[in-house]
């Protein structure tokens, strides 16, 4: 990224390849609209063209990449006032196709759970679990310390764990 605001945008194109896959699915498992998605992607990369100014070489790549994914959904959403949720989409974590029925379910409660998480702790879970990102990157996307975010996906994942076991009718542990 250090290169871009230089001018080179070769470099623009090669930070596109290596991360417009997981800005796709962190997007996906916001909002759970694919079209939007491919849409906000590319709003994402707008932006890091347009503010490529902005960027701090000592603070990480992908905290800043993110940290605009999250103000371009927050303004998409702006846009179309409604709230965002997951529905009956795609939940692409999985291939369900070759899962036995039990498995088929425990994924569609999942998704359930996930769609009803607040969007700050279905967040969270997003950058924590699926994107894998530390948690010292999501407290700079944050804008909190380490301490803040291991807390809120704590409690992101005892809220997830409540809905799931609520939907599926078990008793918590």
């Amino acid at each position: 990224m250090q290169a871009v605001p230089e001018g080179d945008l070769g470099a623009l194109a090669i930070l596109f390849e290596r991360h417009h896959r997981p800005l796709f699915n962190y997007f996906v498992h916001i909002n759970g609209n694919r079209d939007l998605s491919e849409d906000l992607v590319q709003d994402v990369f707008f932006r890091m063209l347009k503010y490529r100014q902005t960027y701090q070489p000592e603070r990480p790549f992908t905290a800043w990449m993110y940290q605009i994914a999250r103000n371009a959904n927050a303004d998409s959403a702006g846009k179309r006032k409604l709230e965002v949720g997951l529905g009956d989409k795609e939940f692409a974590v999985v291939n369900v196709a070759d899962e036995s029925l039990k498995r088929k379910q425990e994924i569609s409660l999942l998704k359930k759970a996930m769609a009803r998480l607040p969007l700050d702790k279905r967040e969270l879970l997003v950058l924590s679990r699926f994107q894998n990102l530390k948690y010292e990157e999501i407290a700079s996307i944050l804008g909190c310390d380490v301490g803040a975010v291991k807390v809120r996906v704590y409690r992101a994942v005892r809220a997830l764990s409540a809905i799931y076991f609520e939907l599926s009718g078990e008793k918590t542990a």
